[in-house]
C-alpha cells in the first residue's frame, strides 16, 4: 500500500511540475510539432505561369529535404486578384509567425513586405523588386527579401517578332496599367522598339481581365502583332486575346511560355517551374541556416528558350522560318 500511495505522489508532483512549467500533459513528450517549419505561400491570382513557379519552388524543397507532413509545413493561400485579401494573408502569416514566406507575383510580394520586416520572404515572378523598394539592389538587397526576378529578354522576344514578321511595323501591347511590372516592361518595350527596330506601340491599357476582350478589339486593323508582357490580370485571362488573335490573323508574341500552349505564336521566354525551382533551392538555403535574405542576391532565370505553335501558325497563315523551328526548344504541333 505505501508503493500505491508513493506513486500517487510521484503523479501529483509530476502533474504540478508541468502546470508550473505552463505545459499540459498531453505537450509533453508530443513530437507531431517539433522541427516542423512553417511556410506561407502566397500568389496574386490563379493563372499557368503563378501556378508553375508555385509547383516548381515546392518540388526544390522537397528536393533540398523539405517535405510536407515531415519537416515543412505549408500553407497555400491565393488571392484570387485582389488587393486588400492579399494583404490580409500577409498579415495572417505574419500574425502566424511563419518561418518563411513565398511571394508569387508582384502585389503578393509587396504585401508580404508590408507585413513583415522579420520574417524571411523569398520572391519569384516579380519584375523589377528594386524599383518598387523591395531590395536595396539586386546583388545586396539589404532588406528581408530575396528570391527571383522574371524581367523579360524584350529585346530578343522583338528580335524573335520580326524574324517571324520581318515587315511588321506596328505592335500592340495589352496590360494592366495599375500593375508597376507592367508598367516597367512597357517602358522598356517602347524604348527597345524605337530604338532599335523602328517599331510603333500602340498601348491598350486595362484594369480588369473584363476589359481584355475590349482592349484586343481595339487594335484590330491597326497593327500588325501583339505583345503580352508578363501581366497576371492579361495572361490570366489570355484566351480572350487569343480569340481576337484568331479571328483576324493577328499574331501574339507573348512574354512567357504558357501562354504559346494555350495559343500564343511564340515567344522567348520564361519557364516559370524553373523559376520557383530556383527560388525553392534559395529557400532551402535559408531554411538550413545557410544564408540570410539580406545578402543573398536576387536572382534572374539565367537561360531563356524558344517555343513556338504551329498549329497557331497554320490557322494564322503564317510560315515559320525553318532556322527558328531548328532552335526552338518546344515545338507545339
Amino acid at each position: 500500500m505505501k508503493k500505491v500511495w508513493l506513486w500517487v505522489l510521484v503523479g501529483v508532483l509530476g502533474l504540478s511540475f508541468l502546470a508550473a512549467a505552463g505545459c499540459s500533459p498531453q505537450e509533453v513528450g508530443d513530437e507531431s510539432e517539433e522541427g516542423i517549419m512553417k511556410i506561407g505561400i502566397m500568389q496574386i491570382v490563379d493563372h499557368p505561369a503563378l501556378n508553375a513557379a508555385r509547383d516548381g519552388f515546392i518540388e526544390a524543397l522537397r528536393e533540398e529535404g523539405f517535405e510536407e507532413g515531415k519537416n515543412i509545413s505549408l500553407d497555400i493561400q491565393n488571392a484570387q486578384g485582389e488587393i486588400t485579401t492579399a494583404s490580409t494573408i500577409a498579415e495572417g502569416f505574419a500574425a502566424d509567425q511563419v518561418d518563411l514566406i513565398l511571394a508569387i507575383a508582384t502585389q503578393a510580394a509587396e504585401a508580404a513586405f508590408n507585413a513583415t520586416k522579420e520574417i524571411p520572404i523569398v520572391i519569384t515572378a516579380v519584375t523589377d523588386p528594386v524599383s518598387i523598394g523591395l531590395a536595396d539592389s539586386l546583388e545586396h538587397p539589404g532588406k528581408n527579401v530575396t528570391g527571383t526576378h522574371d524581367m523579360n529578354p524584350i529585346k530578343e522576344q522583338l528580335e524573335l517578332l520580326m524574324e517571324i514578321l520581318p515587315e511588321a511595323s506596328t505592335v500592340g501591347v495589352i496590360f494592366n496599367s495599375g500593375e508597376d511590372n507592367s508598367l516597367i516592361q512597357v517602358d522598356i518595350l517602347e524604348e527597345v522598339a524605337g530604338n532599335n527596330f523602328d517599331l510603333t506601340i500602340i498601348k491598350a491599357p486595362v484594369t480588369t481581365t473584363g476589359e481584355i476582350s475590349a482592349a484586343a478589339e481595339s487594335l484590330v486593323g491597326k497593327v500588325d502583332a501583339i505583345y503580352i508582357p508578363t501581366d497576371n490580370t492579361v495572361v490570366s485571362a489570355i484566351a480572350s486575346v487569343i480569340q481576337v488573335s484568331e479571328e483576324h490573323l493577328i499574331p501574339i508574341i507573348p512574354g512567357e511560355e504558357s501562354c504559346v500552349r494555350e495559343g500564343a505564336l511564340a515567344t522567348l521566354g520564361i519557364d516559370y517551374f524553373k523559376l520557383g525551382h530556383q527560388t525553392g533551392k534559395m529557400a532551402a538555403k535559408i531554411l538550413r541556416g545557410e544564408a540570410e535574405p539580406a545578402v543573398m542576391p536576387i536572382e534572374g532565370q539565367s537561360e531563356y528558350r524558344v517555343i513556338v505553335n504551329k498549329i497557331t501558325a497554320d490557322k494564322l497563315n503564317i510560315t515559320l522560318p525553318q532556322s527558328l523551328l531548328e532552335r526552338a526548344g518546344e515545338i507545339i504541333e
